[in-house]
Formats: C-alpha cells, sequence, structure tokens
C-alpha cells in the first residue's frame, strides 16, 4: 500500500508525539510509533504504557487501510533531515517492509506487526469531564509544573492537583516548601470531581496545549485520564490517593503587604544569591516603611551581599528569611508589572500574588520561610 505525506508535518508531529516515549521501555515494542492510516488521515501513537500520545495527520494521498510499528528513533533521525516536500511511503503488508521515496532518494527499512502494541484502556461510562480554553489550561498547568516534588514517600505530591468545581478548576501543585495555585473562572462543569496527574503528562499536555485551537476536553475516571485538542489525544494513568487539603495551608490574614516591581525582584534576588551560602541559599527579606533589603551570606567564605528596593509596604517592620531559588522560581513564574507578598511573621507561610490578575484566573503562590539566626 502507498500514503503521501509533508515531510515537515510529518516530522513535527514526529518530533511532538515522540516525547511520550520513555528512555528504556519493558515492551520492546515500545520503542516505535504505531503508524495507523483510516481513509485520508494518518494516527500516529506513542506510548511508554502509563502515558500514550496520539495525533492525527491528513494525508495527500492514501490508497489502503494499515498499521504497522516502526522505530521511533530511526524514523525521527531519518525525517527530520529532509527538506519540506512530499513523503511517499510503500508498505508491504506480508513483510512490513517500509520504504520511503523522496525527491532525490529513498529510506528502506523494516517495520514490526502492530498486534502486540499496547493501547490506553478505555474510561469508565460514568467518566467526568470539562472543557478548557487552551490557552488559559497551558498556563494554568505551566504555573504550577515547578512547584511539583519528587517524592517517593509522598508520590501524591509528584503530580498536579485538577480541583473541578461546578462554575471554575483549580490546578494546584506543592512540595511542601512552596505551592502553586492557579484557579480558572467561569469554567463550569456539570459534575464535580478531581483527579493527580502525574508530571510527564503535565508536560506533555503544556506542550501540545500551544499546538490547540479550539476547547480542550478534559474526561477522567477513578484511575485514567483522557485529554482531546483538535490535533492531538492523550491519555494517562492517574496517581491515586489523596491529595492534601491545599486550601486549609494558605493563611487567610496576613496583614503585612508589600508592593514591589516584579523584574526589579527577580533581577535583585539575581545578584544577592550569588554571594548565598551553597548549602542553605537563605536569603533575608528586611521589610521597613518604603524599602525592601535583600541580603544574603556565606560565613565560610566570608561572602555577603545586601541590595534595596523601592516598595510601598503596609505593616510593622519585619524580616523573614526565605529560600533565595524558591523565591526566584515562584516571583518568575509570576506575570504582570508588580507582585504583592503578604506576610504575617518571620514563622509563617508568605502569599504572593500578582497585583492585577489578569480576567478570567486566580493565581497565588505560597512560600515557607526559613530561620534566620539574628
Amino acid at each position: 500500500m502507498k500514503f503521501v505525506i509533508s515531510s515537515s508535518v510529518l516530522s513535527a508531529r514526529l518530533q511532538m508525539v515522540g516525547r511520550a516515549i520513555a528512555a528504556k521501555n519493558n515492551l520492546p515494542i515500545l520503542d516505535c510509533f504505531l503508524f495507523e492510516t483510516e481513509g485520508s488521515i494518518l494516527k500516529i501513537t506513542a506510548s511508554d504504557n502509563e502515558t500514550t500520545l496520539r495525533t492525527n495527520v491528513e494525508l495527500t494521498e492514501c490508497d489502503a487501510n494499515i498499521r504497522f510499528a516502526a522505530s521511533a528513533k530511526t524514523i525521527q533521525d531519518a525525517m527530520k533531515e529532509i527538506p519540506e516536500q512530499p513523503l511517499e511511503f510503500f508498505v508491504n503488508e506480508k513483510n512490513h517492509e517500509v520504504t520511503v521515496e523522496y525527491r532525490n532518494g529513498k529510506y528502506n527499512f523494516m517495520a514490526q506487526p502492530a498486534d502486540e502494541y499496547p493501547l490506553p484502556p478505555a474510561l469508565e461510562e460514568e467518566a467526568s469531564g470539562i472543557s478548557v480554553a487552551p490557552q488559559r489550561l497551558a498556563e494554568a498547568v505551566n504555573r504550577a509544573l515547578f512547584a511539583t516534588a519528587d517524592d517517593a514517600l509522598r508520590p501524591v505530591m509528584n503530580g498536579i492537583f485538577f480541583d473541578i468545581k461546578a462554575e471554575d478548576l483549580t490546578i494546584v501543585a506543592s512540595d511542601g516548601h512552596k505551592l502553586a495555585c492557579n484557579k480558572i473562572l467561569n469554567a463550569p462543569s456539570p459534575k464535580e470531581g478531581s483527579f493527580i496527574m502525574p508530571k510527564k503528562p503535565a508536560t506533555l499536555l503544556k506542550n501540545i496545549l500551544g499546538k490547540a485551537d479550539d476547547e480542550v476536553a478534559i474526561r477522567f475516571d477513578g484511575r485514567n485520564a483522557e485529554v482531546k485538542t483538535s490535533g492531538f489525544e492523550m491519555t494517562c494513568r492517574l496517581i491515586e490517593g489523596r491529595f492534601p487539603n491545599y486550601a486549609s495551608v494558605i493563611p487567610k490574614d496576613n496583614p503585612n503587604t508589600v508592593t514591589v516591581n516584579r523584574d526589579a525582584m527577580i533581577a535583585a534576588l539575581r545578584r544577592v544569591l550569588v554571594f548565598s551560602s551553597a548549602v542553605s541559599s537563605l536569603v533575608k527579606v528586611r521589610l521597613d516603611a518604603s524599602k525592601m533589603t535583600i541580603s544574603s551570606q556565606d560565613t565560610d567564605f566570608s561572602m555577603s551581599a545586601e541590595e534595596s528596593l523601592l516598595c510601598d509596604y503596609a505593616g510593622t517592620p519585619m524580616s523573614i528569611g526565605f529560600k533565595g531559588p524558591y523565591l526566584l522560581e515562584l516571583i518568575n513564574n509570576l506575570q504582570g508589572e508588580e507582585i504583592v507578598i503578604r506576610l504575617a511573621d518571620a514563622s509563617r507561610a508568605g502569599v504572593i500574588v500578582p497585583a492585577e490578575q489578569k480576567e478570567g484566573e486566580e493565581v497565588l503562590m505560597l512560600l515557607m520561610p526559613m530561620m534566620l539566626n539574628d
């Protein structure tokens, strides 16, 4: 049989879908892409047996339906070296020999039968669902990914928590030291529910959402979730367990508030962190009426740094310590010209939010303090 496809379109889709393939697989066939032709559509599937990513590509020409599995590394490396032009695939249905002909030459390689390729389980009939705009979902997932943990003892912290309410969707991640909470407003769902998506499929989701135009449909049951966009479909196994009550750890009353320019604080933190202790990375933040002073020191090497910023502070003068890289990462994941930091005292968590929230969302970051020696 024969089918014809654009080389640039095929290469781009292979690179995107191929991210689902693990470096080491228990099943050798999972080192392959699954190719399926149906009419004028080519379906390309990649999987690590827990996360499956599929894309549909429009074919220029196709004379029959066929299924075969081809080595991912071989076909990816071959396709990305070909400039934009039509590619003609000839597949021998008896021995699965594949010949790819292009303007100046051809490739020839052996494929495998597709019978052993594992397909994801179908969701239960009573699976819950929600539809979300792709850009809003991509931004929320991206802001949460950095806060996920890598803790073998608490696997529920190693993913992103999707909390679906009647009128909104909240996406949360935390490693116990920092927390990212992103609420998408006006995202109605006929049924409330929640699930924890592992870090790998969440990263894949963020990438494919950048290619989506229409609303993203999410369905899930007790064990698996399914995400469909205009060009991709992802199915993943969920993390089982109960995510901590994130709402209970967010302080409701932090009376000391400081408003500061986000870019200025990021730049100051980067400079001051050079002189912080390699062990603790402690950064001290001192707040006065209209001044924020950021300082760090490394007593082992007799180094220190201090920098002052103009700010708008309402509260009693205070000092609080944070792990510098965490604070920098958290602020980097916020948007807007200014941020607001809400504090109670040096021993309780600080809440950081944009000074102006974007329409249709509420973003909140939380960071636990570190103990100061003075």
